[in-house]
């Protein structure tokens, strides 16, 4: 049986539209952060015996409740059919490269891409996935973009950190080297 505590952590959980903050539960709960966070963690634990359709995650510096990763598949038919929010592809490659390389330009990021990246950057700041961050300190004092906790919060991450290591996406080096000389060759 839950506690009070944790009865009025899931009652604040339910109506918050972002992830709540440890600190600021704790706050209303008048405890200390790491006691939220034990409260939560049990709760957690709870859910996953009780094989429930909802997690409680932390995400974003903070805690909320998800849709179970199992029923991805009814999730999306109800929220996302006949819907035209998806990100394309170059939209997704364009995120990746600000999420790795930030704080990044939009000409560093158009270098990286090889095709003009403006407004797939504008569709990615208007959706509030990308914002800017401060300006590069060399010539033109370019405007610098990094990802939002919006973009932490659908990746379902706490903090870039979480991310894949690129080394993950990339060939072996012996891999680019045959590439490499295969192209050499045929150029």
């Amino acid at each position: 049986m839950a506690s009070d505590e944790q009865r009025a952590i899931e009652a604040v959980l339910m109506v918050a539209e972002e992830p709540v903050p440890a600190g600021m539960l704790a706050q209303l709960l008048e405890v200390t952060p790491a006691r939220v966070d034990e409260l939560c963690e049990e709760l957690r634990a709870a859910y996953d015996t009780e094989d429930r359709g909802f997690v409680l995650c932390r995400v974003a510096g903070g805690w909320r409740f998800q849709s179970h990763e199992d029923l991805a598949d009814y999730v999306e038919r109800f929220v996302a059919q006949g819907q035209s929010a998806r990100l394309s592809s170059a939209a997704l490659e364009t995120l990746a490269i600000v999420a790795y390389k930030q704080p990044v330009s939009r000409a560093q990021v158009s270098a990286i891409r090889g095709v003009e990246a403006d407004a797939v950057m504008r569709t990615l700041q208007t959706r509030g996935y990308i914002t800017e961050t401060g300006r590069d300190p060399g010539p033109g004092q370019a405007v610098l973009y990094g990802t939002t906790e919006k973009f932490l919060e659908r990746l379902g991450i706490d903090s870039l950190a979480d991310l894949p290591p690129l080394g993950d996406f990339v060939p072996e080096g012996d891999l680019m080297a045959g590439l490499e000389r295969e192209l050499v060759q045929r150029g």
